[in-house]
């Protein structure tokens, strides 16, 4: 599996958070989907990464700049087809890692309303 910076310009990856954006309509009140669209993902206070393998999508994550020393976990998705596989874990290692490497102190976890 290989974890990159993903510019969203592919069918896989806007498959997987055209998912997810439905998914959180499907189990959330829309006044409490903080989920991103493709257009807000590409802000530039935001990092997506994607993982893939043999050119598949498996899971995608993004962190957004707050201030300061801060940061936001944004569209932490895994493909129905690779769950169980550890994808998840290791797009999040990678999102904490980046994180430290930028010198925040705080990450906003994902906001789960349900």
């Amino acid at each position: 599996m290989q974890i990159a910076v993903d510019r969203l310009t592919c069918d896989g990856v806007r498959g997987l958070l055209e998912a997810h954006l439905a998914d959180m309509y499907a189990t959330s009140p829309a006044e409490s989907v903080h989920a991103l669209d493709m257009q807000g993902l590409k802000h530039q206070s935001i990092t997506f990464w994607s993982a893939r393998e043999n050119g598949k999508v498996l899971g995608c994550v993004a962190l957004k700049h707050l201030a300061g020393e801060h940061g936001e976990i944004k569209s932490m998705r895994s493909a129905e087809n690779a769950r169980h596989r550890g994808v998840a874990t290791a797009l999040l290692q990678h999102l904490i890692t980046q994180a430290k490497q930028r010198g925040y102190r705080r990450l906003i976890p994902i906001r789960i309303n349900k």
